[in-house]
């Protein structure tokens, strides 16, 4: 059966439909898997959403991807999208590129290991770990998956950990609808160049603190946007959009909408607002990270059309 780190990724489910002389009949279902809970699992499929009861199911699994993303592909987007989320602080180890932002995000504190690090394998992770020890930080190495495998089987025999497996997702624009136009009763998504105060207050509140270092990694890109909604004269919504990469990537970063203000869809019209932005700014396609375990966000996304186009752990180096 299926389990939530499923959740994200293709699969097939057999499912009960009738009985005929005596004998169960069966169909199957394709598409990816967007919720699993006790009592359903619900995928979408090319004929759109659909909900299966688990006393419906009689067998599922997890079935490779349609097409799986070249390596040149993989390696573009996870340049676009460290360009679009800078440490302030950078080093390189041949084609890796080392990061650190004062603990503040995995992302921006990790190695990123794609590419060829002029040196065998072993001393590649001991130089690793020295560069953050020389930066008094833990050293970590985001693994995107399957390209980095080799690194993290070599990490794996070094007892090092993983944090919970995240989904690169990504759309392209022209399939993305534009934002609807606003109603009267409704607050307009607005779009800044630098973020507020109250801006900064949400992304505090999210990741915990927000050191000079985090500052640094939201606004230390060219083509950036700070997204916001209001309603009764307070922000109840944020969200952040860049354009980076030779491919012209927007990347969605910081998606929150605060609690009392949810299932309204902000979420999906701070989305369509940056996707209007970044079409203006020459982008394509967009992308955006979301942990496999959060269920709900990834349902949100694939309800706009996003896939995963490919997956990455973070590594954390023995305590």
């Amino acid at each position: 059966m299926l389990r939530q780190q499923d959740v994200g990724h293709r699969i097939v489910v057999r499912r009960i439909v009738g009985i005929r002389e005596g004998r169960p009949l069966f169909t199957d279902a394709l598409g990816e898997l967007v919720e699993l809970s006790e009592s359903h699992i619900t995928l979408a499929t090319d004929r759109g959403r659909l909900r299966v009861p688990i006393g419906e199911v009689h067998r599922a699994k997890r079935v490779p991807p349609a097409r799986r993303p070249t390596a040149a592909a993989v390696i573009a987007l996870e340049l676009a999208a460290d360009e679009a989320w800078p440490a302030p602080v950078r080093g390189r180890l041949g084609d890796w590129l080392l990061r650190a932002a004062a603990g503040w995000t995995g992302r921006a504190n990790s190695a990123l290991p794609v590419g060829d690090p002029d040196r065998p394998l072993p001393a590649a992770l001991d130089a690793v770990e020295r560069w953050y020890a020389d930066h008094g930080q833990p050293a970590l190495v985001n693994t995107p998956l399957p390209l980095a495998a080799p690194v993290g089987a070599e990490l794996d025999a070094r007892g090092w950990d993983s944090r919970p497996p995240v989904l690169v997702q990504t759309v392209p624009l022209a399939a993305l609808p534009p934002a609807p136009p606003g109603r009267a009763d409704q607050p307009p998504v607005e779009l800044a160049t630098a973020p507020s105060e109250d801006w900064l207050a949400i992304a505090a509140g999210r990741k915990g603190g927000l050191p000079d270092a985090a500052r640094h990694v939201l606004t230390a890109v060219e083509q950036v946007r700070f997204a916001g909604v209001h309603a009764d004269g307070r922000l109840v919504a944020v969200g952040r959009g860049t354009v980076t990469g030779p491919g012209r990537w927007l990347g969605l970063t910081l998606i929150e909408v605060l609690p009392e203000a949810r299932r309204h869809g902000l979420a999906g019209r701070l989305i369509r607002a940056l996707a209007d932005w970044g079409r203006a700014e020459g982008a394509t396609h967009a992308f955006l990270q979301v942990e496999q375990r959060n269920t709900p966000a990834v349902a949100l996304y694939r309800g706009l059309g996003f896939t995963t186009h490919h997956t990455y752990l973070t590594r954390v180096a023995p305590g």
